[in-house]
C-alpha cells in the first residue's frame, strides 16, 4: 500500500468513526445528558473530541475524495509543462465519482480526452514492481480504440501524424529541443533528445485503457515502456499549479492552468 492509499483509508476511518460517534450524540447521548444536573451534563472527553473534529474531517473527506486532490510533481517527465517541484491540484469527478478507498467507480460522469494531462495509479502487475502503488502523471495519447505508432520520434494516431513546430531549446538543460505539438487539435509543448534513441511502438488501444506518454519524451518511463492504463486506475485530472518550489518559490507559475 503506499503513502496516499495509506492516508486515504486512515481519513475514511476516522471521519467513520467521528461519524459515527456524533450520530450517536445527536440520537441519544444528548438526551441522556439533559436529564443531568448542569455540572454533570458536559459529554464526555472522547465524545466531545470525535463531536468537535467530525465537521472538520467530513469537510476534508469530501473535498479530497470527491472533488479536488493535491499532488506533487515528483519528476522532470513531464517538462516543459509542469516541473519537479510543481504542486498541482487534481480534478477528482471529471473522470467519475470513486471509491475512497479501492478503485470502483460509485457514479460514471466522464471519460478521459486525448491531450488531458492525467494522475494514474501505475498499472503494476505484482508487488515486486518497484513502482507498485505509486501515482503517475503523463498525458492522454491514446483512447480505447486509437491505433498509437510512435517511430523514430514521429507520433501517429490512426494513421495521422502529429504535427510538431521547433520552438528553441530547454533551458533546464540546454540539450533537450523544444516542440509545439498539435494532438489532433490539444497544442502543448514537448521536449525530444535528438541524440537519444526512443522505444517504437505500433499498439491498438484496448477497450476500457489508455495510452499515456510524458510530453518530456526522451525522458519518461510511460506507456511505451509498461502498457496501457486500465480506466480503473485513473485518478483524475490535472487542472491547477498551486505552487511551485525549486530552492524557493517560483511565483510566475503559481495559479497556472494545466493544459
Amino acid at each position: 500500500m503506499s503513502f496516499v492509499e495509506g492516508f486515504n483509508l486512515i481519513l475514511t476511518v476516522l471521519t467513520a468513526v467521528t461519524g459515527l460517534v456524533w450520530l450517536l450524540d445527536r440520537l441519544w447521548l444528548a438526551r441522556q445528558r439533559r436529564a443531568l444536573p448542569e455540572a454533570e451534563a458536559r459529554p464526555g472527553a472522547v465524545v466531545d473530541f470525535c463531536v468537535s473534529l467530525f465537521p472538520v474531517i467530513l469537510a476534508v473527506f469530501v473535498l479530497r475524495s470527491f472533488v479536488v486532490e493535491p499532488f506533487r510533481i515528483p519528476s522532470g517527465s513531464m517538462n516543459p509543462t509542469l516541473y519537479d517541484g510543481d504542486f498541482i491540484l487534481v480534478n477528482k469527478f471529471g473522470y467519475g465519482l470513486r471509491c475512497p478507498v479501492g478503485s470502483c467507480k460509485l457514479v460514471p460522469i466522464g471519460e478521459p480526452k486525448r491531450g488531458d494531462v492525467v494522475v494514474f495509479r501505475y498499472p503494476a502487475q505484482s508487488a515486486a514492481d518497484p513502482n507498485y502503488g505509486n501515482d503517475f502523471i503523463k498525458r492522454v495519447i491514446g483512447v480505447p480504440g486509437d491505433h498509437i505508432q510512435y517511430i523514430n520520434k514521429v507520433l501517429t494516431v490512426n494513421g495521422q501524424q502529429v504535427a510538431v513546430q521547433p520552438a528553441g531549446v530547454f533551458p533546464v538543460d540546454g540539450i533537450a529541443q523544444r516542440f509545439n505539438e498539435d494532438l489532433i487539435g490539444v497544442k502543448h509543448s514537448i521536449l525530444m533528445n535528438p541524440g537519444q534513441p526512443s522505444p517504437e511502438v505500433d499498439k491498438i488501444v484496448p477497450a476500457g485503457h489508455y495510452f499515456m506518454m510524458g510530453d518530456n519524451r526522451d525522458g519518461s518511463n510511460d506507456s511505451r515502456y509498461w502498457g496501457f492504463v486500465p480506466e480503473e486506475n485513473l485518478k483524475g485530472r490535472a487542472m491547477l499549479i498551486w505552487m511551485s518550489w525549486s530552492n524557493g518559490p517560483v511565483l510566475s507559475r503559481f495559479g497556472q492552468l494545466i493544459r
